[in-house]
């Protein structure tokens, strides 16, 4: 198998580690793999340290001739026989050098939402009938594109971006002096940037259903969340004093360690949770809500707290009962990390992504 990866690595690392780590994963199994993308990114090198070739080139606008001649010279020079393209720069302009040419054109979609068979922008790249196959990160974003209307069902695919165990073993704990939690705190980590998607408003709601003595602090990281409405809010609920924005910060798996629990208040939109993924992975207890993308990440009561999306009551139940007991927080998070480590892993998306490409270059 001979492929072509068009994609963005330019991004922190911890980021992008997941896609790179699978394709570093196909490599190792025998797969040609060369990748396209910006060639001075940390993940670049890794690529070519891990003995795929690395052209340097991504597109920077959807209609680019120089992207279209660029990525049909590679098709064509180096005999590639699938065509995976992870976004959209890549996907308008793969499917234009891929045009009259023999090779399989794959997309990747990672998040649910803004599919519509009735809006022809979409025909431009994941609707496009020139797409042999698209891979979604969950079931939840499979589901999308098998709800719409003319398009052939099968050709979503589910291929999950895993993990691996290793990637966390040596994460330390950070330190969170400098955020002034009182002594005595059980703090919960909320990672997430300002989209109206992660459910804030309803975690502040949460809050304000918490005891007044409820020991329970947030620490809210990501780009963002201190916006002017979200201070307001607070100010007005009088939970000021419960919440502390840390902003983006690079050592988020720290500052995640570090915490005693972690939540996530999503309502819509998410395919496959890289945060919980972490906060499972760290050994954190763990609290998520019942939406598609987070669906199998946790078995509710054992391995993590499944509560339904836009209910503050359920939420800040959740909370409080991890808050209340130590030991429930010792052994969820223990549970959590054994599940996921036993589940979604990066061999797991090896072998679904490989027998993907072996399935669709048998059917060609």
């Amino acid at each position: 198998m001979r492929v072509l990866v068009v994609s963005d690595y330019d991004d922190n690392y911890n980021a992008v580690r997941p896609e790179g780590e699978l394709f570093i994963g196909l490599h190792q199994a025998g797969v040609d793999v060369q990748v396209m993308t910006y060639g001075h990114t940390p993940f670049a090198q890794k690529f070519r340290d891990a003995g795929i070739r690395v052209i340097d080139f991504h597109p920077d606008k959807k209609f680019s001739s120089e992207a279209v001649q660029r990525i049909r010279h590679e098709l064509i020079d180096q005999d590639r026989q699938i065509l995976h393209l992870f976004n959209n720069k890549a996907i308008i302009n793969g499917l234009r050098a891929a045009w009259n040419l023999q090779v399989t054109v794959i997309t990747y979609r990672g998040y649910t939402g803004n599919i519509h068979w009735w809006d022809p922008t979409n025909y431009l790249t994941h609707l496009n009938p020139r797409i042999d196959a698209i891979t979604c990160v969950s079931d939840a974003v499979k589901e999308v594109f098998d709800r719409q209307l003319f398009f052939p069902k099968g050709k979503a695919m589910t291929v999950s971006k895993c993990h691996n165990p290793d990637w966390y073993k040596d994460v330390q704990a950070g330190d969170l002096s400098s955020f002034g939690f009182p002594e005595g705190a059980v703090v919960v980590s909320v990672v997430a940037n300002a989209r109206r998607m992660k459910g804030v408003p309803y975690l502040l709601d949460a809050i304000t259903q918490l005891p007044a003595e409820s020991p329970a602090r947030f620490l809210l990281i990501g780009r963002g969340l201190d916006s002017a409405e979200t201070l307001k809010a607070m100010e007005q609920k009088g939970i000021s004093d419960r919440i502390v924005f840390a902003g983006f910060r690079k050592d988020v798996l720290e500052l995640v360690k570090a915490c005693d629990l972690s939540l996530l208040p999503s309502v819509k939109g998410e395919g496959l949770s890289k945060v919980l993924l972490e906060s499972l992975f760290l050994g954190n207890p763990t609290i998520m809500t019942d939406i598609g993308g987070n669906r199998g990440l946790a078995i509710h009561g054992e391995t993590g707290l499944v509560i339904p999306p836009r209910d503050p009551k359920a939420m800040a139940d959740a909370i409080q009962q991890l808050v209340n007991d130590a030991d429930l927080r010792a052994r969820m998070g223990d549970a959590g990390k054994a599940y996921i480590s036993a589940n979604y892993t990066v061999e797991r998306s090896v072998e679904e992504l490989k027998a993907l490409y072996k399935t669709l270059l048998t059917a060609s």
